[in-house]
């Protein structure tokens, strides 16, 4: 069942979410200490008003084992989503400066993250949440929706390519190229 995730799928969100961003978990934690930045990602997780939010993270409810996750936002927004990352990573000896890529553009719904459960692959988990995705987009006004794809990540970039989105470009995060991909809706 796809339904809006709560504080209390952290444990399970988290290790989704890990194979989802990988060393972009790092980034947006400001630490390279494995356990520190899971530690710090489930803490924002379970907050409000951040990227990584509960609140916007749709996930596939499989009678109570997460299949699957996918995080969203407003593109205009992100900024501002960032911004409690940045806080907390800023009053660190030497972080001042620090930064996150900007992924989203304004005007566009944007999707973060998606991320599978080993499991549930192949049951069609990933086009139920870009479905979902896609109509939130749509309802909410939205008109066009977007994502990056690492540049090596051929499957995905495959069922993204399916689903209608083209590519736009690349972007460089975390020493990474991806794909940023954009459909019109």
């Amino acid at each position: 069942m796809i339904r809006q995730a709560t504080a209390k799928d952290a444990e399970q969100a988290l290790a989704l979410l890990y194979s989802a961003i990988g060393s972009i978990a790092y980034s947006l934690a400001g630490t390279n200490d494995h356990e520190q930045a899971m530690e710090t990602l489930k803490h924002f997780f379970g907050s409000r008003e951040n990227r990584i939010s509960y609140e916007n993270t749709i996930v596939d409810d499989r009678g109570g084992q997460l299949a699957g996750l996918l995080v969203a936002y407003d593109g205009s927004r992100a900024e501002r989503l960032d911004e409690p990352l940045l806080e907390r990573i800023r009053v660190k000896p030497g972080q001042a400066g620090y930064t996150i890529v900007k992924e989203a553009q304004e005007g566009e719904y944007y999707l973060d993250s998606l991320a599978v459960d080993e499991a549930f692959q192949g049951q069609g988990v990933a086009k139920a949440l870009m479905r979902a995705f896609e109509a939130k987009g749509k309802a909410d006004g939205f008109p066009r929706l977007s994502l990056i794809v690492e540049e090596e990540n051929e499957r995905a970039y495959g069922l993204y390519e399916k689903m209608g989105y083209r590519e736009d470009g690349l972007l460089e995060v975390s020493g990474s190229l991806f794909r940023r991909m954009i459909k019109t809706i």
